[in-house]
């Protein structure tokens, strides 16, 4: 990439539980939506410039260095200037909301560390994702901007002024001393809300997060990875509807400069599951419990419904558009919102499903009458259609197919019912249930695995790899050491890794060259460290769990992909997907240490 373009991996992130900002090294934010992750954004440089929203916080004068980090165990982030005159850090963090509060609040400090600073305070808002322009008003409290049912208000002891359609501030800052800003949404038909404490709504944020974060139940070499990982999950699952979404950010590419990129700040039920696992296993009981209900709800009367993605709090309809007054992340257009896939049939979603609430049993999560009820219907539903074809794990957006992978996860939806009648004592029609597992599994061995190739390949009739194929030890179909599984792994090392990253398949661009297109994808990777735990070769899973934590960003997140050739992070950012999978594999080496198996593959017992 040329030197002047944006990098994925340059931005740091806040959040509440209820929505996210994304902020560059210089403490700019350029990625903001209220009052929920998926509201249309009021600041959206990141996908365009400066005139389609920021707010930049930064010294006057010409700086010497600068650093950021986490505060401990919190999602408050810091970033240090040093200039000529002195130090300062640019304090970000977003309180957590309550029950009653319908504001959502964005708050910066600036506090003097050393000397006296000149600092600069530069602002300009934009609703409907950078192409509305608000009506500010300006009183001797701060400024407010109104468009259409949003409002912000900005507040701080330091004056604001407004420049034409910018809201600049310009203040000194010493040693010891300290400057709030506040930026709260309000529905615009009401009356802006009086500021909270800032510096006690910070006191309050560390320790909640602080508190959260104690009770993580993971050894202690590798604490640090997976603490960031399940601050990162748990900030990106809202603390009201129960719902997980896939990342903070919607449309960033998957290919330099390409036409990949979509909106992720929606509920995949895959991806939930998955976050599930990691939650449960690193000692987190009740966000386990409020997924449940939101799945619950999300179901209905109708669970052979279920779609891949939903809104936030159950919305079925997130209907894509393009948004053309953006001009794209380094220029990679269209800028997409809403994401389409969610009228995609993913057979897969249901053994995803049956999965997670088997793993909850198993956590002795308390029994819910109802879940099963849903699962019951789930089961009926693979068993009338789990031999249709469908659109995939990867959502493409071509001829539907018989995926390896769905049916396998049709398998797993039945042998997850079995297990509950087995080990719970539910009620099911398990004699029909066990000849349609095995059913299930004699189909797929016969018609996934390509004896010329000697591997599983990615949909029946073909002769193509998938990374998803990965999973099939992981989930129990078969065991890691069956012969197939070993070719398969064997063939997928060779076809589908670029210096040891994993990629999910070759695209027609990619037959000659895997890095000609998008990135590796990163849990991929993950799901290879597992499956080497599992066949024992813990050195190799080793080498490649630490070179994937090295492809962290500084502070310690990780996006959808990533490219070993212009070594950088693609895709939606933070994603869920890639810190799951880190989770997971942590766990599991941990498990491996004490000759336990890998925690997924141990939901099949």
């Amino acid at each position: 990439m040329e030197a002047s373009a944006k990098r994925i991996e340059d931005y740091g992130f806040i959040g509440n539980m209820r929505t996210a900002a994304l902020i560059d090294r210089d403490a700019t934010l350029e990625w903001l939506c209220m009052p929920r992750f998926d509201s249309d954004a009021c600041c959206a440089a990141l996908l365009g410039d400066r005139s389609n929203g920021y707010w930049q916080i930064a010294p006057q004068e010409k700086m010497i260095s600068r650093s950021r980090r986490y505060r401990g165990e919190t999602l408050v982030l810091e970033t240090l200037f040093e200039t000529d005159s002195g130090r300062v850090a640019v304090i970000d963090f977003m309180p957590l909301g309550r029950d009653d509060d319908a504001r959502v609040d964005l708050m910066r400090v600036i506090e003097g560390r050393e000397g006296r600073v000149t600092m600069e305070c530069n602002a300009l808002f934009r609703f409907g994702y950078g192409d509305v322009t608000p009506l500010l008003r300006e009183d001797r409290h701060g400024v407010s901007a109104i468009a259409g049912p949003d409002a912000l208000r900005l507040w701080s002891p330091a004056r604001i002024r407004c420049d034409d359609d910018t809201l600049r501030s310009t203040f000194e800052v010493a040693a010891g001393e300290r400057v709030p800003f506040t930026l709260t949404w309000h529905a615009s038909h009401q009356k802006a809300p009086e500021p909270h404490d800032t510096l006690q709504a910070l006191d309050e944020v560390e320790r909640w997060w602080s508190d959260w974060s104690g009770r993580c139940e993971i050894d202690e070499a590798f604490r640090e990875p997976v603490v960031r990982s399940l601050i990162t999950l748990k900030a990106l699952t809202d603390e009201q509807a129960g719902g997980m979404v896939g990342a903070a950010s919607c449309s960033l590419p998957e290919s330099l400069g390409g036409e990949l990129n979509w909106d992720y700040r929606y509920t995949w039920l895959r991806d939930a599951t998955f976050t599930l696992y990691a939650l449960l296993a690193s000692g987190y009981r009740e966000e386990a419990h409020a997924w449940r209900q939101w799945l619950l709800r999300v179901a209905a009367g109708e669970p052979g419904k279920l779609q891949p993605i939903y809104g936030i709090a159950g919305e079925r309809r997130i209907d894509e558009h393009r948004l053309d007054w953006l001009s794209g992340f380094n220029g990679s257009r269209p800028v997409r919102i809403g994401n389409g896939a969610y009228r995609q049939v993913q057979l897969d979603i249901h053994g995803e499903v049956m999965d997670g609430l088997h793993a909850s049993r198993m956590q002795d999560i308390e029994p819910d009458a109802d879940l099963w009820r849903v699962q019951y219907r789930l089961v009926k539903y693979v068993e009338a259609h789990w031999q249709q074809p469908g659109a995939g794990l990867w959502e493409l957006r071509g001829p539907q197919q018989h995926y390896t992978h769905s049916k396998v996860m049709a398998w797993v939806a039945v042998d997850r019912a079995i297990k509950g009648v087995e080990n719970f004592g539910l009620e099911g029609d398990i004699e029909a249930w066990k000849r349609l597992r095995q059913h299930i599994h004699e189909d797929v061995c016969t018609h996934g695995f390509n004896r010329a190739r000697n591997s599983f390949v990615q949909h029946y009739d073909s002769d193509e790899l998938d990374a998803s194929l990965l999973l099939l030890p992981l989930v129990g179909f078969l065991s890691a050491t069956d012969p197939r599984i070993e070719a398969t792994v064997e063939a997928i090392q060779h076809e589908l890794t670029r210096e040891g990253f994993v990629y999910r398949f070759a695209t027609d661009t990619q037959r000659h060259d895997l890095a000609e297109d998008e990135g590796a994808f990163l849990v991929c990777c993950f799901w290879l460290v597992d499956v080497l735990l599992l066949q024992e070769r813990r050195d190799e899973a080793r080498a490649l769990f630490d070179k994937l934590l090295d492809v962290r960003n500084d502070l310690g997140l990780l996006a959808e992909e990533y490219h070993p050739i212009q070594r950088c992070l693609l895709g939606n950012f933070p994603q869920a997907f890639s810190h799951v999978g880190l989770v997971n594999s942590a766990h599991n080496f941990s498990n491996a240490h004490r000759q336990h198996q890998p925690a997924r593959s141990r939901q099949a017992d």
